[in-house]
């Protein structure tokens, strides 16, 4: 029997009408063959040697890998031990302290109340937080007594330079030696985890201390996120531990991701490994910027939007695969896809920071950068202080993560490594 062409064209359209729409119904993150994928199975056994490598050669007690294209997760692995007695295995599940890793989900928090036109970009942070209303800028310091002289600020810093870290805000530890002297003499507390302070009170201290340049003039990586977090606090009447898992998590299902653990997941919990005299021992002191590093494990009241959660490497991924569907998840859309263009694309324009630029808190790989690894240009991604490496690449609908939790002596290139190993497996 012979049909009109313009039935079965109609039938055709009407078929592709029924077809779930990309991103929508088929969005979700589930395992999948490597060959359906276009990567080599075997070439992904490689990235086993490596990882294994690092345990057998006392580079690291344990670590974890975990690599999806297309939507399906086609390496997912852990290797080593998860104590210090090298009773337990690592297992995939188990949770990090993820740092810095927090950064790029506090910004997604505050695009998502720029998309309800609660806060614009170039808004001034004075708008929202009046302690920045008379900001300065450090003209001399005197190291003997941390003493420092400053200029009024020349502009407003703004939402956008929060997000871009070029406000001019350092760091209390690991910044700027007479930035970290002002900021430790002024009283402001290490962001990864208190019981004794919390955002607000953060905040008016961050207020009431100087600029490290001119607001825009330089990327300066610091406490700018926190200081966006409490932003998100005022805007949204909630806490942004609440905010998070009521606008974030609970939507796309990242039920491990916490600034402090219910006692049941503690066991879950990888101890900080810190190389002491050639041994990696766990360590549960503070270390020397002041961390206690078990804050994970304490019912504390600072939720730094910085550098405060713990995670899995499941949980992580379902929040980048949220970003690379264009921002949407399991049929939850939290962003826009032009928001997320908008987060993923050079908002620093022609500032210093090596090969690469910065989004709304993303790194962004630009062309030069690519020559590095071979990671493809528009890539976004950023890590975590102790040892945790993400990046999510458009073009190859790539996601990369390789979890440690580990101080002093990690050796630079692992995750490296790991990237070139990923691209090396891509067989299509």
């Amino acid at each position: 029997m012979r049909f009109p062409k313009l039935f079965v064209a109609l039938l055709l359209l009407g078929f592709a009408c029924q077809q779930p729409a990309k991103n929508q119904s088929s969005d979700l993150l589930l395992e999948g063959n490597p060959s359906s994928v276009g990567m080599s199975a075997s070439r992904l056994e490689r990235v086993d040697q490596m990882l294994q490598g690092a345990v057998d050669s006392g580079y690291v007690k344990g670590i974890s890998g975990l690599i999806a294209r297309n939507g399906k997760i086609v390496y997912y692995k852990s290797f080593g031990v998860a104590d210090e007695q090298n009773s337990r295995p690592l297992k995939n599940d188990d949770i990090y302290r993820i740092a810095s890793q927090t950064k790029a989900i506090t910004s997604v928090a505050a695009m998502m109340l720029f998309e309800e036109g609660k806060l614009l970009l170039d808004d001034p942070v004075e708008k929202y937080l009046s302690e920045f209303k008379n900001m300065e800028v450090l003209t001399a310091f005197d190291p003997s007594d941390s003493s420092y002289t400053a200029t009024k600020a020349n502009k407003k810093i703004t939402i956008r330079q929060l997000l871009t870290h070029t406000t001019g805000m350092s760091y209390f530890g690991f910044g700027m030696n007479d930035l970290r002297s002002i900021y430790a003499k002024k009283g402001l507390p290490c962001d990864f985890g208190s019981d004794q302070f919390d955002l607000a009170t953060f905040s008016e201290i961050a207020g009431t201390l100087p600029l490290a340049h001119q607001p825009g003039e330089h990327f300066t990586y610091g406490i700018n996120t926190d200081i966006l977090g409490r932003v998100i606090e005022v805007v949204s009447g909630v806490s942004l531990d609440a905010f998070f898992h009521e606008r974030i998590f609970q939507p796309l299902g990242m039920k491990d991701t916490y600034f402090y653990l219910p006692e049941e997941k503690h066991g879950r919990l990888i101890p900080v490994f810190a190389n002491e005299g050639g041994v990696l021992k766990a360590y549960h002191g503070r270390d020397e910027y002041g961390v206690g590093l078990d804050y994970p494990l304490s019912q504390g009241s600072f939720y730094g939007g910085g550098a405060g959660l713990s995670s899995t490497l499941k949980d992580y991924a379902v929040f980048l695969q949220m970003m690379l569907n264009g921002g949407i998840y399991n049929g939850k859309r939290l962003l826009s896809r032009r928001t997320v263009d908008l987060m993923t694309s050079n908002q620093i324009g022609d500032l210093n920071m090596g090969d690469n630029k910065f989004g709304l808190g993303f790194e962004i790989v630009t062309e030069k950068g690519q020559q590095q690894l071979g990671v493809t240009a528009g890539t976004f991604r950023w890590g975590g202080y102790y040892g945790t490496t993400y990046w999510a690449d458009p073009e190859e609908d790539i996601i990369g993560l390789c979890f440690v939790n580990q101080r002093k002596g990690m050796p630079g290139n692992l995750h490296d490594r790991f990237r070139v190993m990923v691209y090396a497996a891509l067989d299509d």
